[in-house]
């Protein structure tokens, strides 16, 4: 179910804020829970397993998160053993599949093939956990001792299956109390439908252009309609993300949180350095804190620095997806 579908805003939405907005303060936490796990079970259904690892993800970086604080002693065997569990079940779900079929590619005595169902929304949810443990671990936020609290950080629909990356501390306060102004939910239902157009109205009628084009073929299209094709994915892809950053921005006003933004009209940068600060600014955020920083930053030699810039490159380029045109990207 996404959020330009007709089930979700014409059944969803109506169902869901009906419920919000007339319960109490001290039951919208609990309403917000039930509507995210719904969402995110109908997404699943077909896939019951990829709702259970869910669940499991969520309990494993709460308990994680309060034992670190519990056990100082053994913090970093915790926080390792966190952040392993989070990247082995990213890697099976979204690079078993490619692994298994290159080597089948490349070897025909190895018969055996795999068509692995990447599950929902784990690209985001799992570096929402390694954030918030690492967090713990550094002291910078304390361990949420509800896990209705902590679930909802994590489960949260609106941001849960395209982002923005949201990090604990962001929405640490909004989780125990926030105030939801007129003003501001008229505010987010605008900022909702005006990602709803982009998506809707230029995102899907300018991809088919491209997916025209490549029906037709590389070898049988002029140049000219190339180059319009290129064109016309680069501004699909932008429409499409942003748009649906936008909705999740509008819906969480309409919740009561604030979400960061997530695009700052990124084609008119004037260099690549700007542009990728204006593009899915929550994931380059999360990279430069829980990976380049860590790893020094620039405040290391010139050819460490080099190093660093490629293994966060090549992370990003990893973490889009399994392929070699990712691998390459990065």
């Amino acid at each position: 179910m996404v959020f330009s579908s007709l089930q979700f805003i014409f059944i969803f939405m109506p169902i869901f804020f009906g419920c919000y907005y007339i319960v109490p303060d001290k039951i919208k936490n609990f309403i917000l829970f039930i509507g995210s796990l719904c969402f995110y079970f109908v997404g699943t259904i077909h896939n019951p397993e990829h709702f259970i690892l869910f669940i499991l993800s969520i309990v494993a970086d709460f308990a994680v998160g309060i034992w670190i604080e519990k056990f100082p002693a053994r913090k970093k065997v915790l926080l390792a053993t966190g952040i392993i569990f989070h990247l082995i079940n990213f890697a099976v779900f979204k690079y078993s599949g490619f692994v298994i079929n290159e080597m089948g590619r490349l070897n025909p005595s190895f018969n055996f093939t795999a068509d692995v169902v990447l599950p929902i929304g784990i690209s985001f949810y799992t570096f929402q956990g390694i954030s918030y443990i690492v967090d713990v671990y550094r002291g910078t936020t304390k361990a949420q001792q509800s896990l209705l609290k902590y679930t909802i950080y994590i489960s949260m629909f609106e941001q849960l299956i395209a982002g923005p990356i949201v990090t604990y501390g962001q929405v640490e306060k909004e989780l125990y109390k926030r105030q939801i102004k007129t003003s501001s939910v008229l505010r987010g239902i605008g900022i909702f439908i005006f990602g709803l157009g982009l998506k809707v109205l230029l995102a899907n009628p300018i991809g088919k252009l491209w997916s025209q084009t490549c029906a037709i073929g590389f070898e049988s299209i002029s140049t000219p309609l190339a180059w319009m094709a290129i064109r016309a994915f680069s501004f699909q892809i932008y429409f499409d993300f942003s748009g649906y950053s936008d909705m999740a921005i509008g819906l969480g006003k309409m919740f009561g949180f604030h979400f960061n933004e997530n695009f700052n009209y990124p084609y008119i940068s004037r260099s690549v350095s700007e542009f990728w600060r204006r593009w899915h600014i929550t994931l380059g955020s999360w990279f430069r804190e829980y990976v380049y920083i860590p790893l020094g930053g620039s405040r290391r030699s010139v050819p460490r620095v080099i190093l660093n810039l490629l293994i966060v490159w090549l992370l990003t380029g990893i973490w889009h997806g399994a392929g070699y045109n990712f691998i390459l990207w990065g």
